[in-house]
């Protein structure tokens, strides 16, 4: 079978929010770019991931003509409840922050909302691909080859490739010389998505002697709930009546009911802390996931995700529309130094929140005393705040094309 030979501006290995996005910002920009995927598109639409927006986001989203959903469906929240020692605290994030907020709105709605959008403008997506591989990524012309989902081989020449395709893709074992950061947690979450009414206002946050617990949701319908358990839980031993029975342990305060309602999906995920750089290598550029995992305690991971691509389409704006280079020579280091916030505060955030299973009592204080400080000073309520909320968001300037 004859190779199909091609030409873009841009490659994207994955159609993650990451990828979609970088294809939707570059667009505005008058680049072309082509989007593959292994997976096929209601896959990706399916897959259940993080659900809390950023001020920043919420703003980046509307502002490129994807807000129409988001706006009509997302869940506005002002703060979050801290739990502890049978007591709860909100914090009010407007209020320490001087306005921010955060956005309940799934990640399966952001990759819906955005593959309508390329669709419909004639952006090029291919599902279903397998045999990807990469080729002079140290030349001016890189190239991007893969099996289409009925076996044809392409060859795609390009001008710079995005390896948005994830943790266990194959663009970053590409890079050489790549050093690596990492945290295994004694811990994974037990998380389950129920059709029920939230039984809280704003997220929960509770730290409990037995482990930690979150009430967090999806839609006002529509529940999630996360347990702390030993990272090899085989999640058979967790039937539908003891989860319930433990979130019902771990979140309980007087005068507080938790509803509880039918489970529809139910998994445990491992916990880590994971930062690769440099995130570029000639002229692959990688973004999301591929480079850096947070735990979910922090609620960064989809946010830096998105940070990572407004940086990275603006380089490429600079770069393929002026012949400038220097924000992609750039890139990595202006993206590493936001990782490592996020990555900080996400490690902050799930060492405050989760008993570790040799923990003792003095550690068990020092979280409490944390805690307590956390709830009791403005200072240290407002590092919270506006670390949640979104330290130093993103803006996209589209140059023109």
């Amino acid at each position: 079978m004859a190779v199909v030979r091609g030409r873009t501006q841009v490659g994207i290995v994955g159609a993650g929010p990451a990828g979609l996005l970088l294809s939707h910002l570059l667009a505005l920009s008058g680049i072309d770019s082509l989007v593959i995927e292994n997976r096929t598109r209601a896959y990706c639409e399916a897959r259940q991931r993080a659900g809390l927006l950023e001020a920043g986001t919420v703003e980046l989203l509307r502002s490129v003509g994807l807000g129409e959903r988001l706006d009509a469906e997302g869940m506005e929240h002002g703060g979050i409840y801290l739990q502890f020692a049978g007591e709860r605290h909100h914090l009010d994030f407007r209020e320490l922050t001087g306005g921010r907020w955060v956005t309940i709105y799934a990640q399966t709605e952001i990759v819906k909302d955005l593959f309508a959008a390329r669709l419909a403008a004639g952006g090029a997506i291919e599902f279903s691909v397998s045999g990807v591989s990469m080729s002079g990524l140290t030349t001016d012309t890189p190239v991007l080859s893969y099996l289409s989902e009925t076996g044809q081989r392409h060859e795609i020449t390009c001008d710079v490739i995005a390896g948005c395709d994830g943790f266990h893709g194959i663009s970053r074992p590409l890079i050489p010389d790549l050093s690596v950061w990492e945290r295994a947690y004694p811990y994974a979450w037990l998380g389950i998505l129920a059709e029920v009414p939230p039984s809280t206002d704003e997220l929960i946050y509770s730290r409990h002697e037995e482990g930690f617990a979150l009430h967090t949701m999806r839609t006002p319908h529509i529940s999630r709930l996360y347990l702390q358990v030993p990272p090899d839980t085989p999640i058979e031993s967790w039937p539908d009546d003891r989860i319930w029975a433990e979130l019902q342990h771990r979140l309980a305060l007087p005068g507080w009911t938790l509803k509880e309602g039918p489970i529809l999906e139910k998994a445990v995920t491992p916990m880590r802390s994971f930062v690769a750089a440099p995130m570029r290598y000639g002229r692959l550029f990688l973004a999301g996931d591929a480079a850096h995992i947070v735990p979910p305690t922090g609620a960064k991971g989809l946010n830096l995700a998105l940070s990572d691509v407004v940086v990275l389409a603006t380089a490429f704006g600079e770069l393929l529309n002026r012949g400038s280079p220097a924000l992609a020579d750039a890139y990595s280091g202006t993206c590493l130094a936001r990782v490592w916030r996020a990555t900080h505060f996400s490690w902050w955030m799930t060492s405050m929140l989760h008993v570790a299973p040799d923990q003792d009592t003095f550690e068990s204080q020092l979280q409490l005393s944390q805690l307590r400080y956390v709830t009791s000073s403005r200072a240290a309520a407002t590092t919270l705040a506006e670390n949640y909320s979104g330290y130093h968001p993103v803006r996209y300037n589209p140059p023109p094309p």
